[in-house]
């Protein structure tokens, strides 16, 4: 199984870099109301949006790439391997975006990456 972890690696980036499309594209957008009226009116803004568009398409990249993954290997060892994409969002947010990482944030950080380096040695 460790011969697909390239492949698992792969999904976990594209994974996190749709979010980082898909965050660009919404800042951009800023807020809105979610009123009926209210996502109406910014919905055109949404689906011409580059941004929102590359990371959709980038999403549907790592949607695929999972599933040619679970044709290969036990779904319970690819999976976790999907919680690396929080690690690297939650370093992007901090470095990048000037977001706080609390203390629970690390911590849960750091569980998450050793749960990962468990099930990677199995």
């Amino acid at each position: 199984m460790s011969k697909y972890i390239p492949l698992i690696l792969f999904v976990v980036l594209t994974n996190f870099f749709s979010q980082i499309l898909l965050k660009k594209g919404m800042t951009d957008i800023g807020k809105f109301d979610l009123s009926g009226g209210g996502l109406w009116s910014v919905a055109g803004t949404v689906a011409t949006n580059w941004a929102i568009i590359a990371g959709i398409f980038v999403m549907v990249v790592s949607m695929a790439s999972h599933l040619v993954v679970l044709s290969r290997v036990e779904i319970s060892y690819a999976y976790p391997f999907l919680g690396l994409s929080f690690v690297l969002v939650a370093l992007y947010g901090h470095f990048y975006l000037d977001e706080a990482v609390t203390m629970w944030r690390a911590a849960g950080v750091l569980l998450i990456v050793s749960g990962v380096a468990l099930i990677a040695k199995t």
